[in-house]
């Protein structure tokens, strides 16, 4: 039985009540182009309130340190079960927390600290855990950087030959956060056959929009495959890995009870929940959506003299350079929000601009074709973005008068 009661929080905690309905207002308005965020099925949310959440199960089913645990082990198995099938995995984990955890349970399960990893530039659209100064997996382990060709910004091949077999890492990284074009995973399997090297791709931008049918797996390639489970795919915050049935023991004992002790159950069984959403024909009209509206997007953006990262897009994602408005990254980000208009900015491969302010933005679709949002009005939605980034933030009145055409697009 769910535990979602919006009338129960508002007796016991109305301050906490009145937070949560502010934010479901925020979401239900404007237009959500975070390319970090969907937006959970009310299936997964009713198991996210569940009592599964009350119970601890520290270890492994039929392995567990506590009492008590016979049916959250088959809540767990299920979750399992339906990773592997969803994806065609020989071995799946869902205990991570979040994808940030599961990444660094590949590193704990295949490095030792000072090993090599060869990764994508953060500033070429990599992640801070693929080996950034800022982050552990950058003070613990050696990293070199490969990037995008200036030409056509996106991934050179040749550079990741060279450099794999010059340094020969431990793990060669594939995968990034603001890479919006597909890899060559037959490429990356023979380079890191060749340099001997564990192959990992980070598929947290691309999973969802695999389960969806619009992607090529990565799974028959990669050593292992980490997930998030919140991006494309309609499930809670969290984490998956995925792998080849021989590394399997290491990737537990990496997740526990190295990282993290007793696992999150409801996320479990709401990532049980959101695997099987996620194999229904419903799904794959989504999946499909998604990567259309980001698709005819980032073209209509492209017509409008914003020049997009990479030539394009064939994810859910998009990334434009806006320095033709006049304006940075952070500046068009700021005057689409007062618009109702949510996105990140961000940096370009070869940016000059300071990192804080960036040269472009990065949008997502997930969200909005959850909201309603279809190809047909992305026209639309495009010419409110660039009326957006070229009103100043202090035009309120002009800011409210956009916000409200933002409002009626999205009631459509």
């Amino acid at each position: 039985m769910s535990l979602l009661d919006p009338e129960v929080l508002r007796a016991a905690d109305p301050q906490m009540a009145a937070l949560i309905s502010r934010e479901e207002t925020r979401r239900s308005r404007g237009l959500q182009l975070l390319a970090a965020e969907s937006t959970a099925s009310p299936a997964v949310r009713a198991v996210l309130g569940s009592v599964l959440s009350d119970k601890y199960a520290e270890g492994y089913p039929e392995r567990r340190f506590h009492g008590g645990c016979e049916v959250v082990d088959e809540v767990e198995e299920l979750a399992r079960a339906r990773a592997r099938d969803l994806f065609g995995a020989q071995y799946a984990n869902v205990q991570p927390l979040s994808w940030v955890l599961a990444n660094l349970a590949v590193l704990a399960a295949f490095a030792q600290p000072g090993d090599q990893l060869l990764s994508l530039s953060l500033r070429h659209g990599g992640h801070q855990t693929h080996g950034s100064r800022a982050n552990s997996s950058g003070r613990w382990f050696s990293v070199v950087n490969y990037g995008v060709r200036r030409d056509t910004e996106q991934v050179d091949y040749d550079r990741i030959h060279e450099l794999a077999m010059l340094h020969r890492p431990r793990i060669l990284v594939a995968g990034g956060t603001a890479y919006t074009r597909t890899w060559d995973l037959p490429r990356l399997r023979a380079i890191a056959d060749e340099a001997e090297c564990i192959l990992w791709v980070d598929a947290a931008h691309l999973a969802g929009l695999v389960a969806g049918g619009v992607l090529e797996s990565p799974v028959p390639y990669a050593d292992v495959v980490t997930v998030a489970t919140n991006k494309v795919m309609r499930g809670p915050r969290g984490g998956l890995l995925l792998a080849r049935a021989e590394h399997g023991a290491a990737l537990d004992r990496a997740v526990y009870p190295f990282l993290q002790g007793a696992p999150p159950m409801h996320a479990i069984g709401a990532k049980a929940v959101a695997f099987a959403e996620s194999a229904t024909p419903q799904y794959r009209d989504y999946a499909g959506q998604v990567a259309a509206v980001a698709r005819t997007l980032t073209d209509a953006l492209a017509a409008r003299g914003l020049r997009p990262i990479g030539g394009g897009t064939d994810l859910h994602l998009g990334v434009v350079e806006v320095t033709s408005l006049g304006v940075s990254g952070r500046l068009a980000a700021d005057r689409l929000a007062a618009t109702g208009i949510i996105v990140d900015k961000a940096v370009t491969p070869f940016d000059t601009a300071d990192v804080a302010a960036g040269s472009a933005i990065r949008y997502g679709t997930a969200a909005a074709v959850v909201g309603g949002l279809t190809v047909a009005q992305v026209p639309a939605v495009a010419d409110l973005m660039v009326a957006a980034m070229t009103t100043p933030v202090d035009d309120t009145a002009r800011h409210v008068a956009l916000a409200r055409e933002v409002d009626d697009l999205v009631a459509g």
